[in-house]
């Protein structure tokens, strides 16, 4: 996809952050309640745009990743962790969540990391596949963490180095 660039967030990307997120809500990959209004700005104190790459296909935002730290720890500051990855529906397959993927890593290690995790549902194999694909390896499981539906779902710890 040639016409699609992966950009920094800017603060005028919020409504549209947050309708794309509200769009995408599905248990596969959320364990917060669905969004209900009046609606919560899609920026906040603790992520803001600098947090996050979007992915920009003819002038419209088709996904994000939100990149940060995993603990406000010093002891931990050489790791960051995708804490977010979404992808339109009616582009996905065409590669755009791996070059959001490849933009964080890149991103991560201009930033001076040394290491980069995530969290993912053990339901959710197309992001598990995904994810090990672009490298990233299980590094533990907490079975039955959340109740999701009726049913308990894994989370599923991932991490490579940088």
């Amino acid at each position: 996809m040639t016409d699609m660039h992966i950009r920094t967030a800017l603060p005028e990307d919020d409504a549209a952050l947050a309708r794309l997120d509200r769009a995408l809500w599905s248990t596969l990959h959320a364990v917060q309640p669905r969004p209900e209004p009046p609606y919560e700005p899609f920026f906040n104190d603790r992520f803001g745009p600098h947090d996050h790459l979007v992915a920009e296909l003819a002038g419209r935002l088709v996904g994000y990743v939100k990149l940060g730290y995993p603990t406000p720890l010093l002891t931990n500051a050489h790791v960051r962790q995708i804490q977010g990855l979404a992808v339109a529906e009616d582009v996905r397959g065409k590669g755009i969540g791996r070059r959001l993927i490849r933009a964080a890593v890149d991103e991560a290690r201009r930033q001076g990391a040394v290491r980069i995790t995530l969290r993912v549902l053990g339901h959710n194999a197309p992001a598990r596949k995904l994810y090990e694909a672009e490298g990233f390896e299980i590094e533990g499981v907490l079975p039955g963490e959340f109740l999701l539906d009726g049913v308990f779902v894994d989370d599923v710890l991932m991490g490579r180095p940088l």
